[in-house]
């Protein structure tokens, strides 16, 4: 299983996502981007704009394990990470939970309570899960594309600093435009359902070990002293910015420099150009970075004051 090289097998991918997810050509890129530069993906939107559809869509592409975690204000870390039962022979049996998976979606994330998310975290930053004191290795591939509805939304609250930071990328998902949205239509007319997917019409393009091929081609992607230096120069700008009130972490520094990678082999190159960077930055920093209260009532957000700095930001030449 796999094409003929890490190029055709990631574009095959992105097409299938495109087939299936609709008028998302920028979200369905980004989130390809941060599956194959190893990071865990936040997803923003308003309910209906297929951001489930996008990551069963890609289970399917990859023929991996999926599974979805809905989550709400009464789930426990249990209910996600497993536990140990009593057996007939009086022995304690680890029983896995959702999280056993290849890829999981965390429906909502944001209106789990803290302790719930807390596990979830432990998971995404460590791989392991501990139970009663015993560590349990998660999937090679295991990764957690969480999706939230935004803020404003009720009985949801903003996630902690901490977990943000380790969301690679957080990748807006918008209403598709109106041909887009006609064209959904016409597809649930000739017998597509989001809830069957043996209607999606996607077949395995790889699997779980292609998947690590795939990652292993991004990780020789060939970045140069000056991209590396054009990174630190942006992440380090937005600390000194008078918009932001909070700038980005080293660790946005290294999801930047991954990203930009695995945008690389996208577009068939074996190195990292400085608008892969430029591209990338906001879907990278700006759930790292928090906009000064006062330009934020002036309707400032943060893209727009990402947009600024990577503006005033220079640019290195070849």
């Amino acid at each position: 299983m796999g094409g003929a090289s890490p190029l055709a097998d990631a574009r095959d991918i992105l097409a299938a996502l495109r087939q299936v997810v609709l008028g998302q050509e920028a979200a369905t890129r980004d989130a390809l981007v941060c599956l194959l530069a190893r990071g865990h993906v936040l997803l923003e939107g308003v309910p209906g704009t297929a951001k489930t559809l996008l990551v069963r869509t890609l289970a399917l592409a990859l023929d991996v394990k999926f599974q979805r975690i809905q989550f709400t204000p009464d789930l426990m870390p249990a209910d996600i990470t497993g536990v140990s039962i009593l057996t007939g022979s009086h022995e304690f049996t680890f029983r896995p939970g959702p999280i056993f998976a290849d890829l999981v979606l965390a429906d909502e994330i944001n209106r789990a309570p803290a302790k719930t998310q807390a596990a979830l975290l432990e998971a995404m930053q460590e791989r392991t899960v501990t139970v009663d004191g015993a560590g349990h290795s998660l999937s090679a591939v295991f990764t957690v594309f969480a999706t939230q509805n935004p803020i404003e939304f009720e009985g949801t609250y903003p996630l902690p600093e901490a977990e943000l930071d380790r969301f690679t990328a957080k990748v807006t998902v918008g209403y598709p435009d109106a041909a887009h949205e006609r064209d959904v239509l016409q597809r649930y007319v000739a017998g597509f359902e989001a809830d069957r997917p043996a209607t999606y019409g996607v077949r395995p393009v790889t699997d779980g070990a292609g998947l690590e091929r795939l990652r292993q081609a991004v990780e020789a992607i060939r970045v140069e002293p000056q991209i590396t230096a054009y990174i630190t120069a942006v992440v380090r700008a937005t600390r000194d910015a008078a918009s932001l009130t909070l700038g980005a972490s080293p660790r946005a520094g290294v999801s930047l420099l991954k990203a930009a990678r695995a945008a690389a082999l996208l577009d068939g190159r074996d190195y990292v150009v400085p608008d892969d960077v430029k591209a990338l930055a906001p879907t990278v920093l700006r759930h790292r970075v928090s906009v000064a209260p006062e330009l934020e009532l002036e309707g400032v957000t943060a893209d727009a004051a990402l947009k600024a700095i990577l503006d005033k930001t220079e640019v290195p030449t070849a």
